[in-house]
């Protein structure tokens, strides 16, 4: 009886440890004002791509997962503060970002491209653009792109990405550079039927990744539940969900 009793106990022991191991929560930090990459739906839910793909790692490494927002501006540091423990929310790996984090592999490739009024001439050459007023969102790539290489622009950077296309609607603006993709969804709302892209994609090698803090060993589970989603179709599927083509 005894050793039944110990036994039992064992198994008990054994049971809760796996239930709690298999209850691992992990964090993921999103903007969650990126449409279609990330936003808010109507009930206040986090949704877009990131979350899915977010969601769908989260699946392969068997963990649950929430969700935690912050503003774009304070993301990295919130990261860093054990906020959260990733951060997908449509983030350039870039050198000086690096300097602060560690990035997985890339899980979309994204171009930067100009839009504008239809019914305006628009040439994105940087003497064409002298002169002209045109806004990105502060500390992405589009912002560092048209502070570096257009000078004699005036450059307005906003907090999000949607401060933006309101400064445009409302002719603020003589234009917005920011990720390809964001645009396209953005021109096919009806705030955007009067615009559409300009000129050639002005840069198309920029690469986005997963961000976890210096030397965490997240990094390479993500990598490889990154794989195994592209492997069995679970990227493409989430893919097809947002765009007509592939971003991988």
């Amino acid at each position: 009886m005894q050793n039944y009793k110990k036994v039992f106990l064992a198994a008990a022991v054994t049971l809760a440890f796996s239930a709690g191991a298999m209850a691992e929560t992990l964090k993921m930090g999103i903007e969650a004002a990126y449409p279609p990459f990330n936003n808010k739906d109507a009930s206040g839910n986090v949704v877009g791509f990131d979350k899915d793909i977010g969601d769908a790692l989260c699946a392969k490494m068997k963990v649950e997962c929430s969700v935690v927002t912050s503003d774009w501006d304070g993301i990295i540091p919130a990261l860093n503060a054990k906020k959260f423990d990733f951060l997908i929310s449509s983030m350039s790996i870039t050198d000086e970002r690096k300097g602060a984090v560690d990035f997985t592999d890339p899980y979309y490739s994204n171009k930067l491209q100009f839009i504008a009024p239809k019914d305006k001439e628009f040439k994105t050459d940087k003497d064409s653009l002298k002169g002209k007023v045109i806004g990105a969102q502060r500390a992405t790539l589009a912002g560092t792109f048209m502070e570096d290489n257009m000078p004699g622009v005036e450059v307005k950077l906003y907090d999000t990405q949607e401060n933006a296309y309101l400064d445009l609607t409302s002719g603020r603006l003589d234009g917005i550079l920011a990720d390809k993709y964001v645009n396209y969804e953005w021109l096919k709302s009806d705030a955007g039927k009067a615009y559409e892209f300009k000129g050639d994609p002005v840069e198309e090698s920029d690469k986005i990744g997963i961000a976890v803090r210096k030397g965490d060993p997240i990094r390479e589970k993500l990598n490889a539940a990154l794989k195994e989603i592209v492997a069995d179709g679970t990227y493409k599927k989430i893919n097809d969900k947002y765009f007509p083509f592939s971003i991988y």
